[in-house]
């Protein structure tokens, strides 16, 4: 026998795993709470008992894709110039979100984000992405590769908000670019300017 707690994370995981699903196939957009409810066999009152709103699955995904920050940073080789692990977890990056959420999700994503009284979780410089760039950016400046022009965390930032953009253009722009290749020639540009 299943504990009432033990069903509560297997109905939240259900719930979560149908909402992703029907975001991956039909788009962020054309999915109701309604549909996710009768998809996952569950009821409302489960629904809103685990996510504020449909928007909540993001935040869910989101520490997913956290997860993969921080795998991959740990499957980077430690000989690795520092630009060369910032340009392949940023590669890594775009495929996981071109894959995993692909244009609607994304779009969707970042409507989200400019919701007025909404805590913006992209803009959250604690999560793992943020720490990964400074802490990989820091070791670039320690070892002489990167200038020291700028605090890590400043040039941090500027990468992330590449990122961002990279990700930003290729939703509004219905992926009219290969996400992974512009990625990589735009940081390729940022790292000529800070490369020491």
């Amino acid at each position: 026998m299943m504990s009432r707690h033990e069903k509560a994370l297997e109905t939240r995981k259900r719930i979560l795993r149908t909402a992703l699903d029907l975001f991956s196939d039909k788009g962020f957009d054309r999915v109701s709470v309604d549909e996710i409810v009768r998809k996952s066999e569950t009821s409302k009152g489960a629904f809103y008992g685990h996510f504020t709103s449909k928007y909540d699955i993001f935040l869910e995904k989101f520490k997913e894709i956290d997860q993969f920050y921080r795998d991959f940073q740990d499957s980077l080789p430690d000989s690795l110039p520092a630009e060369q692990k910032i340009r392949k977890l940023a590669i890594a990056q775009m495929g996981y979100l071109r894959d995993e959420l692909g244009r609607d999700g994304i779009r969707s994503l970042y409507a989200y984000a400019l919701t007025p009284s909404v805590d913006n979780y992209l803009s959250d410089t604690e999560r793992p992405l943020y720490a990964i760039l400074e802490q990989l950016v820091s070791e670039g400046q320690e070892k002489g590769e990167l200038t020291s022009c700028a605090s890590s965390g400043r040039l941090a930032l500027l990468v992330s908000r590449s990122m961002r953009g990279t990700l930003y253009d290729w939703a509004i722009f219905d992926g009219d670019f290969d996400l992974v290749g512009e990625i990589d020639g735009w940081l390729a540009l940022l790292f000529n300017g800070i490369r020491n």
